[in-house]
């Protein structure tokens, strides 16, 4: 009997932690932004209330990207109380669609919450320039668009300096250097090209892959008259350089007959 007590007791005590907890019941669990503008922040608050009997404690708040950005109530939510998780989208720099999440974690019946929100970013139009800005804008120019640098052993670094200008009225700046494959670096001469100077831009390649290969590498500076000026690097990848050579030196010791 007293057996069966114990148990009861055990059993009951057991049943009545359960209970004893908080409980979310949020408002909503995903939020549709629809359309925003590029370069906006988006901001939903979602609100919630602790519909059990203990205190909720929201330990942490981690989004599904480092683009959102979540704030939560950080003091304990009593029974009956109110609390909040914001979530702030960063669009600048991200059009097309989103769909984010933001995982809650506490103490609450539920310890692991999870939260959505998605829209679609508007890209933000360009700003149309100017006569007088595009008559006063640098202009840069090169000498040459494509490279060959013929046969290239697999894992060997190549280098070639690009020799180019400033057509334009204002100073020249490269802004940045970008290439599909991510093996292109690049140095120039000078930092800034001042209107009627001449400098070099060496480009560093480090072919990936098989056979011939066709690099486009889009240089990008403050030359407002285009977009990017794109420059080819072409490779004819081999296994080695050296096993070539003596292939061709044995070939011609052959006597002609």
């Amino acid at each position: 009997m007293k057996k069966h007590l114990v148990l009861l007791s055990v059993f009951t005590l057991i049943v009545s932690y359960g209970y004893c907890q908080g409980t979310f019941k949020f408002e909503k669990e995903s939020h549709d932004f629809g359309a925003v503008e590029e370069g906006k922040l988006a901001i939903y608050e979602f609100v919630f209330k602790n519909t059990g009997n203990q205190p909720i404690i929201i330990s942490n708040v981690k989004a599904s990207c480092g683009c959102t950005t979540p704030f939560w109530t950080r003091e304990p939510v009593p029974p009956g109380g109110t609390g909040k998780v914001k979530a702030q989208y960063n669009s600048k720099g991200r059009p097309g669609t989103f769909a984010k999440s933001i995982t809650i974690t506490s103490n609450s019946q539920t310890p692991t919450k999870v939260l959505r929100i998605n829209g679609v970013v508007n890209k933000k139009p360009a700003r149309v320039l100017t006569p007088e800005e595009l008559a006063q804008s640098p202009v840069i120019q090169f000498e040459k668009s494509t490279h060959n640098f013929g046969k290239v052993e697999i894992g060997q670094t190549v280098s070639y300096k690009f020799s180019f200008s400033n057509k334009g009225k204002n100073d020249l700046k490269i802004t940045n250097v970008q290439s599909r494959c991510r093996c292109v670096t690049h140095q120039a001469s000078k930092q800034v090209i001042k209107p009627g100077e001449t400098a070099q831009l060496t480009l560093t390649y480090t072919p990936r892959g098989k056979s011939v290969l066709k690099e486009v590498v889009t240089i990008n500076s403050n030359d407002l008259t285009q977009q990017g000026f794109n420059i080819t690097l072409i490779a004819d990848l081999v296994e080695s350089l050296v096993s070539q050579s003596i292939l061709r030196e044995d070939k011609a010791s052959v006597p002609f007959k």
